[in-house]
């Protein structure tokens, strides 16, 4: 795996967060996300999927650092979600986008989820959170374009 790093190639740091953690990215979903909602739109089928995403390109937004990963989003931006890789229990992800792109579902040790819809670059995250999980109960499902495996 590469050094995990920001998009600008150098470690940032977190706000509001301890002096030694680095953000390794903060942002929204994959940009590809909506212009393939939009062009969904050229059919009525599709017109619920380009609401979809607009509401993602608007108000979602990831953080992973060395330490969290925090969820962004609901109406406005107004839910915020973070976990700790010690929360992690599996780890489950799906490619989208023709590969640009996908979903991780991290699942929690307490019964809960955490889901990251139109990650960029998922396959770096997926493999530092599984680099980062504890012990031999965290484990790793990956799925092909069918769906999220069991």
């Amino acid at each position: 795996m590469s050094d995990p790093s920001t998009e600008s190639g150098a470690p940032a740091q977190a706000t509001g967060a301890t002096a030694t953690e680095e953000v390794f990215y903060d942002g929204g979903p994959h940009p590809m996300d909506l212009v393939f909602g939009l062009v969904g739109t050229l059919t009525v089928v599709g017109i619920p999927l380009a609401v979809g995403a607009i509401v993602r390109a608007l108000w979602l937004r990831f953080r992973i650092t060395d330490r969290t990963i925090a969820v962004k989003g609901g109406f406005l931006g107004r839910t915020a979600i973070t976990v700790s890789y010690g929360q992690i229990r599996e780890v489950r992800s799906v490619s989208r986008g023709f590969g640009l792109y996908g979903d991780m579902v991290l699942l929690l040790k307490g019964g809960g989820a955490l889901e990251m819809r139109s990650l960029p670059d998922y396959h770096r995250w997926r493999a530092l959170v599984e680099e980062r999980c504890p012990g031999p109960g965290a484990t790793s499902q990956h799925s092909g374009p069918a769906g999220f495996s069991h």
